[in-house]
């Protein structure tokens, strides 16, 4: 294939009966050019640790380098379901399954609008989607929520119909009925960015306050009115005289100025979370076929047994199909481009690029496949594993929270709007 041939859905099912894997390898470099400083993700560690970065030593072009970890495996799943996810709000994926639960309609939650199958941490079986209800039937004995239950490796036709992704992304059914035992899928699908040859630097922080209000001016004591936050009077704070309650987000904090964000903040050198420059990064992407064909399909979505006859070829339709959803992931993702957060900000170096990688190792390759043309494929095998008997639902699965997870949701909300939170508990 030249450089430019898209990949078809034959070649698709040609590389899902014969290869072991597809892979992309991307070489990138900071949005601000090479030698500009990002900054990784950072972790919390021992005071002892040299540095809050994920730093390890790797075998690069046969040299021993320092490399740091930019976004990881779990990270880059996220960034490839939310992809996915934006994908079929713009109605672009109207033929894919999306479960979803609807806060819309409950009361101080609705921000939260929909979160679905692609946004939470534990797809289908995330604690969200179990305390909600389809039609008025709790989601675990819901035809979606008892195709989880049931689910197993060699037998991946009943969450094939309902949340394809998971069988992409992995998923374990750790808190169902079956506790440890559940459903466990594991990823096929893995993909992480690292900076090559990295040097750790460090950052700078302070404040001047243009009021110029003194750390010792006043202590701040917690108002009795709840939108004054604070007060400087004790009779209009929560508690009068000595036993006033001191105002303060954190206990170092208690009753300074600092605490309602006023005041100066004298200047400091942070150097275990500073910072790095490298010499380039590589995003590393794998979609491992041999994971995919290890998926039994000897039932369909009803859970209806598949003939001998026909068993071959719906398990090479429903591979397909996962395939091209994978790689409608990470092209998507790719287009969405690589801001991973604030200062961390990259570019490639070169178009999306893909191999094929056969069973004995031999490569072939390179093809391209942008935005359009993932969709397209995706339509395409989709099409064929339903005409194969093997579809999967589509559109969206809306679940109503059972009002017991919107009482904890409001209730949650309650106690770190008043500075009370899991930070603060754990002091």
């Amino acid at each position: 294939m030249s450089a430019q041939t898209p990949l078809s859905l034959d070649t698709l099912r040609s590389a899902v009966r014969d290869a072991a894997a597809i892979r992309a390898v991307s070489r990138l470099q900071p949005a601000g050019g090479p030698g500009d400083k990002l900054f990784p993700s950072s972790y919390a560690v021992g005071d002892r640790e040299p540095t809050k970065y994920a730093v390890e030593q790797r075998r690069v072009d046969g040299q021993t380098v320092e490399c740091v970890l930019l976004d990881s495996v779990a990270s880059q799943a996220n960034r490839m379901e939310e992809a996915l996810r934006r994908a079929w709000d713009r109605g672009q994926l109207t033929d894919l399954p999306v479960i979803a639960v609807d806060f819309s309609a409950s009361e101080g939650l609705e921000d939260l609008d929909r979160i679905t199958a692609l946004d939470a941490p534990h797809r289908i079986a995330d604690a969200l989607l179990r305390d909600a209800s389809l039609d008025g039937t709790p989601f675990r004995f819901s035809p979606p929520g008892e195709a989880l239950t049931r689910a197993r490796p060699d037998n991946a036709g009943p969450l094939f119909r309902w949340c394809p992704t998971a069988l992409v992304f992995g998923v374990w059914d750790s808190t169902g009925p079956r506790g440890g035992m559940g459903s466990k899928f594991p990823r096929a699908l893995v993909s992480e960015v690292v900076g090559i040859n990295s040097v750790r630097g460090v950052k700078t922080a302070s404040r001047l306050d243009p009021a110029g209000i003194e750390i010792k001016a006043a202590t701040l004591l917690e108002a009795k009115d709840a939108s004054q936050m604070w007060t400087l009077d004790e009779s209009e704070a929560v508690m009068e005289g000595k036993a006033a309650k001191k105002y303060g987000r954190t206990k170092s904090e208690s009753g300074k100025p600092s605490a309602a964000n006023h005041g100066n903040v004298a200047p400091s050198i942070e150097d275990r979370a500073g910072g790095v420059t490298m010499d380039y990064a590589v995003q590393t992407t794998v979609l491992s076929l041999t994971a995919l064909r290890r998926l039994g399909f000897p039932t369909d979505g009803d859970n209806q047994p598949v003939s001998r006859e026909r068993r071959a070829q719906v398990e090479q339709a429903a591979h397909t199909a996962l395939a091209a959803l994978g790689l409608a992931a990470i092209a998507l993702s790719r287009d969405e481009g690589y801001y991973f957060r604030s200062r961390c900000h990259l570019v490639p170096q070169g178009p999306l690029s893909f191999e094929l990688i056969d069973r004995d190792g031999a490569i072939s390759g390179p093809f391209t496949l942008s935005r359009t043309q993932a969709i397209d494929l995706l339509h395409q095998a989709a099409d064929a594993a339903r005409a194969a008997g093997i579809g999967w639902e589509q559109g969206e699965i809306s679940l109503k929270p059972a009002p017991k997870l919107v009482a904890l949701i409001q209730r949650s909300r309650t106690v770190k709007a008043t500075g009370q939170g899991d930070e603060q508990a754990e002091k």
